[in-house]
């Protein structure tokens, strides 16, 4: 197999997905009429309505939601909720930009598909700057970079979140009971550092990303969907039960810990890569702008309940994942490990998108029958980096923060209403539409800098050591 057929036909462009285990954006399309109309679809495999609102629910809802009640404590229980709707808000605004510049490429250039990498590399070569227009093709790279960053953050997160989980479940096993309603702190019985548990993790890890195909992992899309579901439903139950009186938990919290919310929220809003993918696979593609908006208001209201009955119920004894605070019984027990268990397969899709973008690099650049060894060389050291980093940084809580802060701000927040104003300015837009997204973006890059930076001085100088004991209450 030659080095072009093997990035044409094994190599394909998923820059812009979340890894979803369906099949490539560009599959199914038909021929793309000049009209503009967007019916151009009509293929047995293009998804209905109803699949894509369950896959954009589900490329929403992962780690950064059980994050979420931490957050609202860095925030205050107002000034929580009330920044995660309007950061939500914000976010979903930033995707229907994406969607309708987009559009705007695929009439203009009588294009199928563009992804977030072309759409951002056309929006410069429309720039009226002439500096922008020359070097539009760093918009594609710097999508990528962000994408990578992104999606490497995630799978640095799945490993510190499977050994805190794994650890606790370990640590309390002469202690679990099958009463799930004794508020009792628990003495844990010391095993080994979570780090050590990351590197048990990593072989396993390994195996499972040596997957290449994509439709192959659907079963483990369709195991993580399952078990990640179940125990959602079940820290609900827990969290609405016997909640303690909230009079204490402070309005608003020290402006000092808000950036940390902020890295958190963005994290847990980043899911604008999958929608341009998401809007290219429907029957129907005019019914997208609606499935936006009632996919991420059941998304908002899922995020903001959570924060809010999470930090309720558990007031300052919050860690980085809400499942750490679940009581030792058998049955939350069995939570933690079910919903540790879709971590370690979702580990697999959300590898797929930086490894579709590294790996050809390599490949390239190597004899054609070393083309197998350098993919799978590749994959294992990327593998190996996460579980690294993931060991340098074993607080899950400013793990997800530094990540939100660092790319999920900029492909949520910063590039897309920059973006909007490269691609309209030129045609006309009004004043209002500039300053709006001028804001935005302004809003995006103090929470990229500030957060930042107050995440790493929190990495360097803790001002408090992370809870290790799990509470079944504020009250313990």
């Amino acid at each position: 197999m030659s080095t072009q057929r093997l990035r044409d036909e094994d190599y394909r462009d998923y820059s812009s997905t979340d890894a979803s285990p369906e099949e490539s954006p560009s599959e199914g399309l038909n021929n793309f009429s000049s009209s503009g109309s967007y019916m151009r679809f009509g293929e047995s495999n293009s998804t209905t309505w109803f699949q894509t609102l369950i896959h954009l629910l589900k490329s929403n809802i992962g780690t950064g939601l059980l994050g979420l009640p931490l957050a609202v404590k860095n925030a205050g229980i107002l000034m929580g909720p009330l920044s995660l709707l309007v950061i939500g808000l914000v976010a979903v605004h930033c995707m229907r930009i994406l969607v309708k510049c987009a559009h705007h490429f695929c009439y203009r250039l009588n294009k199928p598909f563009v992804d977030y990498g072309d759409t951002v590399m056309y929006g410069l070569e429309a720039s009226p700057v002439s500096w922008l227009r020359n070097h539009a093709h760093w918009g594609r790279r710097i999508v990528d970079f962000f994408l990578i960053i992104t999606q490497l953050g995630f799978c640095c997160i799945y490993f510190v979140f499977l050994a805190d989980n794994f650890k606790q479940v370990i640590e309390t096993a002469n202690g679990t009971t099958s009463n799930c309603h004794n508020n009792e702190t628990v003495i844990l019985t010391p095993t080994m550092d979570s780090r050590l548990y990351m590197l048990v993790f990593l072989p396993f890890v390994v195996l499972l990303v040596f997957v290449r195909n994509l439709r192959a992992l659907s079963i483990f899309s369709l195991l993580a969907n399952i078990t990640m579901a179940v125990s959602l439903v079940m820290i609900y139950q827990f969290t609405v039960q016997n909640i303690p009186d909230p009079s204490h938990l402070p309005l608003v919290a020290s402006w000092k810990t808000y950036p940390l919310f902020f890295g958190t929220a963005i994290f847990a809003f980043e899911g604008i890569g999958m929608v341009l993918p998401l809007e290219n696979k429907m029957k129907d593609p005019k019914k997208f702008s609606l499935i936006l908006y009632v996919g991420m208001t059941i998304v908002t209201a899922l995020y903001v309940s959570l924060g809010i009955l999470g930090y309720l119920q558990f007031g300052a004894n919050i860690q980085g994942s809400i499942t750490l605070n679940l009581p030792n019984c058998w049955l939350y027990q069995s939570v933690k490990l079910l919903y540790s268990i879709g971590i370690f397969f979702t580990y697999a899709l959300q590898f797929y998108v930086p490894a579709e973008i590294i790996i050809p690099f390599f490949v390239a650049r190597g004899p054609e029958h070393c083309e197998l060894v350098i993919d799978l060389s590749v994959r294992t050291m990327l593998v190996c980096l996460t579980c690294v980093l993931a060991i340098l940084i074993p607080r899950l809580d400013l793990v997800i923060s530094l990540v939100g802060s660092v790319s999920s701000s900029a492909l949520a927040l910063i590039i897309p209403p920059l973006l909007e104003i490269t691609t309209y300015y030129s045609e006309g837009m009004s004043p209002i539409t500039i300053v709006k997204d001028a804001l935005i973006s302004i809003l995006g890059f103090l929470g990229f800098v500030v957060g930042t930076c107050l995440t790493l001085y929190e990495l360097i100088q803790p001002s408090s050591a992370p809870i290790f004991v799990n509470s079944t209450s504020a009250f313990v």
